[in-house]
């Protein structure tokens, strides 16, 4: 081979010594710890040995038994999953459990209810998805549970013959477009009259995942958007941020007259809408139409006749 080539070395290579190389201090201090840790487990062996054989039995069904429960506990709060509002016991309400699910669809009714699927622990979404969620109706069916949001009220749609309320729809449309096919996080608070799970309900974080951090509040989203306002019958929930809040919220909203109060607070809201037929089917009476100073004369979304650019110039006076 020419001699100009890199790897081309007329020199033939020196041989080797074959005196066996030197221990480290490395090896040295290995040999040692290994040493150490065969004297311990002799030193072990030899006390287990003297131990009497009931204490020996104990130690076991004791270790046996703490290993059980642990993996009892890790099974039910991190893998089994919760079928069907059926399934959620007086105990995680009692201590306000989180769950982690996906919304398979808002109610075809009012826009404050939906209906999710429990996913807990992992496996739903990749790249680690050994798990899957349902799609088909048939498939669905008493393996979801019935979600009431905690702490707002939002227009009523038309059911039992009833008719709708004004931006009814638009609600609706607003809480699909946040939640709906995306996965949220609830608290679960109680159980309402109608068997539905009251929850306080949090988006998805957008940067941690979410045993680490909380995300929005989709009440407060939805006060502040004006598509709801503060439910505050008995039994109301407010979750961490609480009824001042919620009302410091709703009224930014009802200033800015976003979503139902467009038109200002005139409008009947949904406690009242649903307290005037639960009076007339209390009575037997014929249901009292609403109210002309607070609807607009023909039942449309249009602004009363009595609001006008003066009534406006008045209140901007007064609030100087």
């Amino acid at each position: 081979m020419p001699a100009w080539l890199p790897f081309w070395h007329s020199e033939s290579p020196e041989p080797r010594s074959s005196k066996p190389d030197k221990p480290t201090k490395s090896h040295d201090d290995l040999q040692k710890l290994t040493q150490r840790a065969d004297d311990l487990v002799s030193t072990l062996d030899a006390r287990a040995a003297n131990l009497p054989p009931h204490l020996l039995i104990f130690t076991a069904f004791t270790l046996g038994g703490v290993t059980a429960l642990a993996a009892n506990f890790v099974y039910i709060r991190y893998i089994k999953r919760i079928p069907n509002a059926e399934w959620v016991t007086p105990d995680m309400l009692l201590k306000r459990r989180w769950i982690k699910g996906y919304v398979t669809r808002c109610f075809v009714g009012d826009a404050d209810n939906f209906r999710l699927y429990h996913t807990p622990g992992i496996g739903w979404r990749w790249p680690l998805k050994f798990r899957r969620i349902p799609v088909g109706r048939s498939d669905l069916k008493d393996q979801t549970t019935h979600i009431r949001i905690a702490g707002v009220d939002a227009p009523e749609t038309g059911h039992f013959g009833r008719p709708a309320q004004p931006f009814s729809g638009d609600s609706l449309t607003w809480l699909k477009s946040r939640i709906e096919g995306k996965f949220v996080y609830c608290q679960l608070v109680r159980r309402d009259q109608f068997g539905r799970i009251v929850s306080a309900v949090h988006l998805k974080p957008r940067l941690f995942p979410g045993w680490l951090a909380t995300g929005k509040d989709l009440s407060v989203e939805m006060l502040r958007a004006g598509w709801a306002s503060v439910y505050e019958q008995a039994g109301a929930e407010y979750g961490r941020a609480g009824l001042e809040e919620f009302l410091r919220v709703q009224q930014d909203a009802q200033l800015g007259k976003r979503g139902i109060w467009k038109h200002g607070t005139q409008g009947e809201t949904p406690a009242e809408y649903k307290k005037r037929y639960r009076e007339a089917a209390a009575s037997g009476d014929p249901v009292v139409s609403e109210p002309k100073s607070r609807a607009s004369a023909d039942g449309s979304d249009q602004p009363p006749a009595s609001s006008g650019w003066l009534r406006n110039f008045i209140r901007t006076i007064v609030r100087r």
